[in-house]
């Protein structure tokens, strides 16, 4: 394992001693409870969490086969001013210490770009829309159960697809080139969550995969800090990072995604 999978794997087990370190989807996780003593449920307890990430990106892509790798570093404003449509939903469910952690993701970029005009072929304008979609689904238990501090340990797997579609015009012209990926990363994780009071809680989630199954690696932490308006609905806001080193049939996509979240949890 290379030394930052290392470092990882490292941060996640000292979740088990402290819940203010680590992270993954923590505004989409478990809703502080409003009765502080209140004991584990063997009914399931379920919980939908949509919530925005202004996330920026950094790395290195080639979207179409034989293509060049180029480098990508933009911050969300330069996303947002490109951004068709973009979802995100995290939902979270347990029965005694059986607990189940999705989360859902969906962005879709276009840019346009003109150059000047060239001797005989004239300007060369050029289309470009890109779309990523990313789902976790992870199973664990909840190996530690205390009043103010519950910590549980998650495995399971997260699943990429990316659209790419090229369009060049030029001299009356068009070119279209289109192109998609997918791929399957397994993934390991931990998840703790801490009670200062009856309202006010951090939670934080963490897990790395891939080893080479899907992506070279991946890992995702977050962490958030939380507030319950009542027993059903905790609002968010934290920070998330979301990196994957994917490489495969003359497809690259090494990137990082990260920025802060907010989220909005209903709770039933």
């Amino acid at each position: 394992m290379s030394k930052n999978a290392t470092s990882l794997a490292a941060a996640l087990l000292l979740l088990a001693a402290t819940a203010a370190h680590g992270a993954d989807i923590a505004p989409m996780n478990e809703a502080p409870v409003t009765a502080p003593l209140a004991p584990a449920s063997s009914e399931w307890i379920f919980q939908i969490t949509p919530y925005v990430w202004a996330a920026g990106m950094e790395g290195d892509v080639s979207p179409f086969r034989r293509a060049p790798t180029i480098h990508v570093e933009k911050d969300f404003s330069d996303i947002l001013d490109d951004l068709n449509v973009a979802g995100f939903v995290n939902f979270w469910a347990r029965k005694d210490r059986f607990v189940i952690s999705g989360d859902v993701m969906y962005v879709d970029i276009a840019e346009s770009a003109t150059s000047r005009p060239l001797p005989i072929i004239g300007a060369i304008s050029a289309d470009y829309d890109t779309a990523q979609f990313a789902a976790t689904l992870q199973a664990g238990y909840r190996v530690y159960d205390a009043p103010r501090f519950t910590f549980d340990v998650l495995g399971g797997a997260r699943y990429w697809h990316l659209w790419n579609d090229l369009n060049v015009r030029v001299a009356g012209r068009s070119l279209t080139i289109e192109s998609d990926f997918d791929w399957i990363d397994p993934v390991v994780g931990a998840r703790a969550h801490f009670h200062f009071n009856d309202r006010f809680s951090i939670l934080s989630q963490g897990d790395i995969g891939g080893f080479g199954a899907g992506s070279d690696f991946t890992w995702q932490v977050l962490a958030t800090a939380n507030y319950s308006f009542n027993k059903k609905v905790t609002l968010s806001a934290g920070y998330k990072v979301l990196s994957v080193d994917y490489d495969d049939d003359g497809h690259v996509f090494d990137t990082t995604l990260s920025g802060p979240v907010l989220g909005l949890t209903y709770r039933f």
